[in-house]
Protein backbone atom coordinates (compact mmCIF):
# COMPACT_ATOMS: atom_id res chain seq x y z
CA UNK A 1 0.00 0.00 0.00
CA UNK A 2 1.22 3.47 -0.74
CA UNK A 3 0.42 6.95 0.46
CA UNK A 4 1.14 10.53 -0.51
CA UNK A 5 1.65 13.57 1.66
CA UNK A 6 1.15 17.17 0.56
CA UNK A 7 1.56 20.27 2.72
CA UNK A 8 -1.56 22.45 2.47
CA UNK A 9 -0.11 25.33 4.51
CA UNK A 10 1.09 26.24 8.02
CA UNK A 11 2.70 22.79 8.41
CA UNK A 12 -0.68 21.05 8.05
CA UNK A 13 -0.43 17.98 5.81
CA UNK A 14 -2.88 16.23 3.50
CA UNK A 15 -2.50 12.42 3.59
CA UNK A 16 -3.92 10.23 0.83
CA UNK A 17 -3.65 6.45 0.97
CA UNK A 18 -3.97 4.25 -2.11
CA UNK A 19 -7.15 2.24 -2.26
CA UNK A 20 -8.26 -0.75 -4.26
CA UNK A 21 -11.77 -0.93 -5.62
CA UNK A 22 -13.70 -3.72 -7.32
CA UNK A 23 -17.29 -4.95 -7.61
CA UNK A 24 -17.43 -5.63 -3.83
CA UNK A 25 -16.38 -2.14 -2.74
CA UNK A 26 -12.92 -0.92 -1.76
CA UNK A 27 -10.05 -1.53 0.63
CA UNK A 28 -7.49 0.92 1.97
CA UNK A 29 -5.19 1.38 4.89
CA UNK A 30 -6.19 4.39 6.97
CA UNK A 31 -3.03 4.47 9.06
CA UNK A 32 0.33 2.72 9.02
CA UNK A 33 3.15 3.73 11.34
CA UNK A 34 5.65 2.29 8.84
CA UNK A 35 4.18 4.29 5.94
CA UNK A 36 4.14 7.48 8.02
CA UNK A 37 7.79 6.97 8.95
CA UNK A 38 8.64 6.40 5.26
CA UNK A 39 6.92 9.73 4.53
CA UNK A 40 9.01 11.43 7.24
CA UNK A 41 6.15 11.73 9.73
CA UNK A 42 7.09 10.63 13.24
CA UNK A 43 3.90 10.80 15.30
CA UNK A 44 3.03 8.25 17.96
CA UNK A 45 -0.76 8.12 18.15
CA UNK A 46 -2.21 6.98 21.49
CA UNK A 47 -5.97 7.53 21.25
CA UNK A 48 -8.75 7.32 18.63
CA UNK A 49 -11.83 9.56 18.75
CA UNK A 50 -15.13 9.32 16.87
CA UNK A 51 -17.56 12.21 16.34
CA UNK A 52 -21.07 11.97 14.87
CA UNK A 53 -23.10 15.04 13.85
CA UNK A 54 -26.75 14.69 12.90
CA UNK A 55 -27.39 17.95 11.04
CA UNK A 56 -25.74 19.99 8.31
CA UNK A 57 -24.31 23.23 9.72
CA UNK A 58 -23.00 21.70 12.95
CA UNK A 59 -19.79 23.39 14.08
CA UNK A 60 -17.38 21.68 16.45
CA UNK A 61 -14.48 23.74 17.72
CA UNK A 62 -12.17 25.57 17.89
CA UNK A 63 -10.74 22.95 20.30
CA UNK A 64 -7.25 22.28 21.69
CA UNK A 65 -5.39 21.14 24.79
CA UNK A 66 -3.03 23.52 26.56
CA UNK A 67 0.63 22.67 27.14
CA UNK A 68 2.04 20.31 28.17
CA UNK A 69 -0.81 18.22 26.70
CA UNK A 70 -0.95 19.53 23.12
CA UNK A 71 -2.20 17.07 20.53
CA UNK A 72 -1.31 16.36 16.92
CA UNK A 73 -4.40 15.02 15.12
CA UNK A 74 -4.94 12.80 12.09
CA UNK A 75 -8.52 13.46 10.92
CA UNK A 76 -10.77 11.78 8.35
CA UNK A 77 -14.46 11.87 7.51
CA UNK A 78 -16.03 8.43 7.06
CA UNK A 79 -19.59 9.57 6.32
CA UNK A 80 -20.87 12.82 4.86
CA UNK A 81 -18.80 15.91 4.09
CA UNK A 82 -17.07 18.32 6.47
CA UNK A 83 -14.95 21.41 6.02
CA UNK A 84 -12.07 20.92 8.44
CA UNK A 85 -10.04 23.81 9.93
CA UNK A 86 -6.62 24.04 11.59
CA UNK A 87 -5.79 27.29 13.41
CA UNK A 88 -2.21 28.09 14.42
CA UNK A 89 -2.41 28.96 18.14
CA UNK A 90 1.35 29.00 18.79
CA UNK A 91 1.98 32.50 20.12
CA UNK A 92 5.60 32.56 18.90
CA UNK A 93 4.74 31.33 15.39
CA UNK A 94 5.02 33.60 12.34
CA UNK A 95 1.62 32.20 11.28
CA UNK A 96 -0.09 32.74 14.67
CA UNK A 97 -3.89 33.11 14.22
CA UNK A 98 -3.77 31.98 10.58
CA UNK A 99 -5.91 29.04 9.48
CA UNK A 100 -6.23 26.55 6.65
CA UNK A 101 -9.19 24.42 5.66
CA UNK A 102 -9.81 21.33 3.59
CA UNK A 103 -12.91 19.40 2.61
CA UNK A 104 -12.95 15.85 3.95
CA UNK A 105 -15.53 13.28 2.86
CA UNK A 106 -16.35 9.62 2.60
CA UNK A 107 -15.90 9.94 -1.15
CA UNK A 108 -12.53 11.71 -1.30
CA UNK A 109 -10.97 9.58 1.50
CA UNK A 110 -8.55 12.40 2.34
CA UNK A 111 -7.02 12.78 5.78
CA UNK A 112 -5.45 15.83 7.35
CA UNK A 113 -2.56 15.81 9.82
CA UNK A 114 -2.64 18.80 12.15
CA UNK A 115 0.53 19.37 14.20
CA UNK A 116 0.70 20.17 17.89
CA UNK A 117 0.02 23.80 18.72
CA UNK A 118 -3.08 24.12 16.55
CA UNK A 119 -6.75 24.49 17.30
CA UNK A 120 -9.09 22.18 15.40
CA UNK A 121 -12.63 22.75 14.17
CA UNK A 122 -15.02 21.59 11.48
CA UNK A 123 -18.45 22.31 10.06
CA UNK A 124 -20.69 19.63 8.60
CA UNK A 125 -21.70 20.31 5.00
CA UNK A 126 -24.23 17.44 4.95
CA UNK A 127 -26.44 15.63 7.45
CA UNK A 128 -25.13 12.47 9.16
CA UNK A 129 -21.39 13.17 9.34
CA UNK A 130 -18.88 10.93 11.07
CA UNK A 131 -15.36 12.14 11.78
CA UNK A 132 -12.65 9.85 13.14
CA UNK A 133 -9.35 11.11 14.40
CA UNK A 134 -6.20 9.91 16.07
CA UNK A 135 -4.31 11.99 18.63
CA UNK A 136 -0.77 11.72 19.92
CA UNK A 137 -1.58 12.74 23.50
CA UNK A 138 -4.34 11.48 25.78
CA UNK A 139 -7.33 13.60 26.72
CA UNK A 140 -6.73 15.67 29.87
CA UNK A 141 -9.87 17.50 31.07
CA UNK A 142 -7.79 20.06 32.97
CA UNK A 143 -6.03 21.05 29.71
CA UNK A 144 -9.15 20.99 27.47
CA UNK A 145 -9.81 24.39 25.90
CA UNK A 146 -11.95 26.05 23.24
CA UNK A 147 -11.86 29.37 21.43
CA UNK A 148 -15.08 31.08 20.34
CA UNK A 149 -15.90 29.69 16.89
CA UNK A 150 -16.71 33.13 15.44
CA UNK A 151 -13.83 35.07 17.01
CA UNK A 152 -13.19 37.95 14.57
CA UNK A 153 -9.49 37.90 15.48
CA UNK A 154 -9.29 34.47 13.78
CA UNK A 155 -11.95 35.14 11.15
CA UNK A 156 -12.95 31.65 10.02
CA UNK A 157 -15.42 31.71 7.13
CA UNK A 158 -17.99 29.14 8.28
CA UNK A 159 -20.30 29.21 5.24
CA UNK A 160 -23.46 29.28 7.35
CA UNK A 161 -25.57 31.93 9.03
CA UNK A 162 -27.38 29.43 11.28
CA UNK A 163 -24.69 27.33 13.01
CA UNK A 164 -25.57 24.47 15.31
CA UNK A 165 -23.13 24.59 18.22
CA UNK A 166 -22.74 23.13 21.70
CA UNK A 167 -23.14 25.15 24.89
CA UNK A 168 -19.40 24.69 25.49
CA UNK A 169 -18.56 26.26 22.12
CA UNK A 170 -21.24 28.95 22.44
CA UNK A 171 -19.68 30.15 25.70
CA UNK A 172 -16.01 29.66 24.78
CA UNK A 173 -13.78 32.69 25.31
CA UNK A 174 -12.27 34.71 22.50
CA UNK A 175 -8.61 34.11 21.73
CA UNK A 176 -7.72 37.35 23.55
CA UNK A 177 -9.63 36.17 26.66
CA UNK A 178 -8.31 32.60 26.61
CA UNK A 179 -5.42 31.19 28.62
CA UNK A 180 -3.89 29.59 25.52
CA UNK A 181 -0.25 28.80 26.40
CA UNK A 182 0.93 27.08 23.24
CA UNK A 183 4.34 27.97 21.85
CA UNK A 184 6.57 26.36 19.23
CA UNK A 185 9.28 26.06 21.86
CA UNK A 186 7.09 23.90 24.13
CA UNK A 187 8.13 20.65 22.44
CA UNK A 188 11.34 21.41 20.53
Amino acid sequence: MGARVTEIGLGVKLIEFDYFEDYRGYYSESYSKRTFEELGIAVDFVQDNHSYSIKKGTIRGIHFQNAPYEQAKLIRCTNGIVLDFAVDLRKDSPTYKKWVSIELSKENRKQVLIPRGFGHAFITLTDDCEVLYKVDNLYYPEADRAIKFDDPEIGIEWQTDKPIISEKDRHAPSLAESDNNMMIGNWL
